[in-house]
C-alpha cells in the first residue's frame, strides 16, 4: 500500500502514521526527516537542499520531490510507504504523479479548526523533554514539570495565533488536494475523535481493503 496521510497541523497524523506503519509493516515517511537525512548524508540533492536551508530559503519543490523519489526507490519502501506531510499542494501532487510514483489511497483525518486550536495551544513542554496538555494531560502543579520541577512553556509553533495562521495556510494550499485525489477515486476521509484509539479504529476500518 502506497499511502498519503493528510490532515491539518495537530490533526494527529504523526500518531496515526506510526500505528498504520506498525499494522501494515510499511515505513512512515516524514518529509522533514528525509530532507535532514539527505542533507546529513551529503547526497547531491541533499547538498542542494542544504544550500537553500542555510540561506534561509524554502527548498524548491523539484529538490524535495527528487529526494523523496530517491527514498521511495530504496528497499525500505519496496512493500509500500506512508507519506506524511507531502504533498502539500496540487503542483507537488502533480509532480509526484509525473515522476511515476503510484499512490493507492489518500487518507484525510478531519478535525474542526477550533478543536485543533484547543489541542495545540493547550500543549506545554519542558526542557527535559516531558510534554503535557492543560486539558488532557495536565501536570500535578500548573506550569511545573512533574519529572524535574522546571517551568513548562508553550512552543512558538503551538501559540494560538501561530496555529490559526498555520490552519489558514493549510486550507489555502493543502486542502484543495482533497478534491484532486477525490476525482481520482482514492480519497478516504476519517473524522478525528477525542480518543486516539477511536480515531485509529476508524483509520484501520477505512484501510481494510489493503489488509493481506
Amino acid at each position: 500500500m502506497n499511502l498519503i496521510l493528510m490532515g491539518a497541523p495537530g490533526a494527529g497524523k504523526g500518531t496515526q502514521s506510526a500505528r498504520i506503519s506498525e499494522k501494515f509493516n510499511i515505513p512512515a515517511i516524514a518529509t522533514g526527516d528525509i530532507l535532514r537525512g539527505a542533507m546529513k548524508a551529503g547526497t547531491e540533492l541533499g547538498l542542494s537542499a542544504k544550500s537553500y536551508v542555510e540561506a534561509g530559503k524554502l527548498v524548491p519543490d523539484e529538490v524535495v520531490i527528487g529526494i523523496i523519489k530517491e527514498y521511495l526507490s530504496t528497499d525500505a519502501c519496496k512493500n509500500g510507504f506512508i507519506l506524511d506531510g507531502f504533498p502539500r499542494s496540487i503542483p507537488q501532487a502533480q509532480a509526484l504523479e509525473d515522476m511515476g510514483v503510484r499512490i493507492d489511497a489518500v487518507l484525510s483525518i478531519e478535525v474542526a479548526d477550533e478543536k485543533i486550536v484547543e489541542r495545540m495551544s493547550g500543549r506545554r513542554v519542558c526542557s527535559c523533554g516531558a510534554s503535557y496538555h492543560i486539558l488532557y494531560i495536565p501536570p500535578k502543579t500548573a506550569d511545573v514539570c512533574d519529572k524535574c520541577g522546571a517551568a513548562l512553556y508553550t512552543r512558538a509553533d503551538d501559540a494560538a495565533e501561530t496555529v490559526i495562521n498555520r490552519l489558514k495556510t493549510f486550507h489555502a494550499q493543502t486542502e484543495p488536494l482533497k478534491e484532486f485525489y477525490a476525482e481520482k477515486g482514492i480519497l478516504l476521509c476519517v473524522e478525528g475523535q477525542e480518543e486516539v484509539a477511536d480515531t485509529t479504529a476508524l483509520v484501520f476500518k477505512a484501510l481494510e481493503k489493503f489488509e493481506a
